[in-house]
C-alpha cells in the first residue's frame, strides 16, 4: 500500500473517463501516474518496508507469466494497471499487488512531483524513443502531438542527440518543445507528413504518434523516409475509428512499425541514472499542479487542445 504523494492526470485517465476502456466502470478513482511512500507491506513481501520511496510502471506485472520471464513485464499476460483494472491514485492511498516485481526505489535527489512526472508517459515516451524507435545521434525524430508523452519524448530524443521535428496544433505546446530541444516545429498544416519530409530533407528516420487518432498516426507512418521506424504510443479507442495505413509505402520503404505500452520496473535504472545527471529534466514537463477537487474539471479541458506539459495532482491539496 503506497501512501501518494503526487499524481499525474494523463489522457489515459481522460480515455477511461470517457468510456473507451471496458475495464473502468464507475464507481470508480483513476490515478496511474504516482509517488510516494510504501505505507505497508502484505507478507509475502520481502524487497520493501513501510517508509521506503518509490514509484511504479503503470503497466503492474505479475512477475510469472512466460512474457514477464522473457524481461517483457510491460505486456505481462496477467498485468494490472491501478486506476484502470482496480482502484488508481487519485487518492491517498493506492494499492500496487506483486510489489517485488513492480516497485522502483526513487532516489535521494529526486522528488516525489519529479517522480510522478517519470509516470507513463515520461517512462512510455524513454522507452518508444530508446528501446522501439532505436533513434541514434543525428537522426530526425519525429514526435506528433506535444502533450505530456510528446513533449517527454521531444525532451528524450534531444538528450540523444536527435533532430527533434515536433508537431502540434496549439502554439504553445509548440513553445514548450522549443524550449525542451526541438530544432523544428510544425502547427497545423493541410499534410503534415509532407511538412515532416520537406524540413528533414526526405522524412524522419523515427516518428511517434504520440496522440492517438487515425490522423496522426497515418501522418507519422507517412513521414518517414526509406527504412524508418514508426513507433505508436498515443492510444486510440475504437470510437475514433481504425487508421488506413499507407502499407503499399509500408513496403515499398521497408518501413518499421512498432507499439510502445510502457516500461518495465527492471529498466528504470538506465533512465533514472539520466535523471540524476540532469541530463533528462521530468520536473520541468510539469505544468500545473492542483488538488483532488479540481480533477473533474481538469478531465474536462482534455477534450480540447492544451498547452502540452504535465498537470500534477497533490491528494492532500
Amino acid at each position: 500500500m503506497i501512501e501518494v504523494l503526487a499524481t499525474g492526470l494523463c489522457r489515459s485517465d481522460w480515455h477511461g473517463w470517457k468510456g473507451h476502456d471496458p475495464d473502468v466502470r464507475p464507481p470508480h478513482v483513476p490515478g496511474h501516474e504516482f509517488a510516494g511512500t510504501v505505507a505497508a507491506v502484505g507478507d509475502g513481501v520481502v524487497r520493501w518496508r513501510a517508509g521506503d520511496r518509490v514509484t511504479a510502471p503503470f503497466v503492474c506485472a505479475c512477475g510469472s507469466c512466460a512474457s514477464c520471464l522473457a524481461g517483457d513485464h510491460q505486456v505481462c499476460e496477467r498485468q494490472t494497471q491501478p486506476g484502470f483494472t482496480h482502484w488508481g491514485s487519485f487518492a491517498r492511498y493506492v494499492a500496487v499487488r506483486h510489489a517485488d516485481v513492480n516497485l522502483v526505489r526513487l532516489p535521494d535527489a529526486l522528488g516525489y512531483p519529479g517522480a510522478a512526472a517519470l509516470g507513463c508517459r515520461f517512462a512510455t515516451a524513454f522507452r518508444a524513443v530508446v528501446a522501439q524507435g532505436r533513434v541514434a545521434a543525428g537522426e530526425w525524430l519525429a514526435v506528433h502531438g506535444c502533450g505530456g508523452v510528446g513533449l517527454s519524448a521531444v525532451m528524450i530524443g534531444a538528450a540523444c542527440g536527435a533532430r527533434v521535428v515536433a508537431l502540434d496544433v496549439a502554439e504553445a505546446a509548440l513553445e514548450s518543445a522549443r524550449r525542451f530541444g526541438a530544432a523544428v516545429c510544425i502547427s497545423a498544416v493541410p499534410d503534415p507528413a509532407a511538412a515532416v519530409r520537406e524540413a528533414t530533407g526526405g522524412g524522419a528516420h523515427v516518428s511517434i504518434d504520440a496522440l492517438g487518432s487515425p490522423q496522426t498516426c497515418v501522418a507519422s507512418v507517412s513521414c518517414l523516409r526509406r527504412r524508418g521506424r514508426h513507433v505508436q504510443v498515443g492510444l486510440m479507442p475504437p470510437a475514433a475509428g481504425q487508421p488506413v495505413l499507407p502499407l503499399d509505402r509500408v513496403i515499398g520503404y521497408e518501413l518499421e512499425l512498432r507499439g510502445s505500452h510502457g516500461m518495465p520496473a527492471h529498466a528504470y535504472p538506465q533512465m533514472l541514472r539520466l535523471v540524476a545527471a540532469g541530463a533528462l529534466r521530468p520536473d520541468l514537463l510539469v505544468a500545473q499542479t492542483i488538488g483532488l477537487d479540481a480533477v473533474p474539471a481538469a478531465l474536462a479541458s482534455m477534450d480540447r487542445p492544451g498547452p502540452g506539459g504535465i498537470t500534477l495532482i497533490d491528494p492532500r491539496g
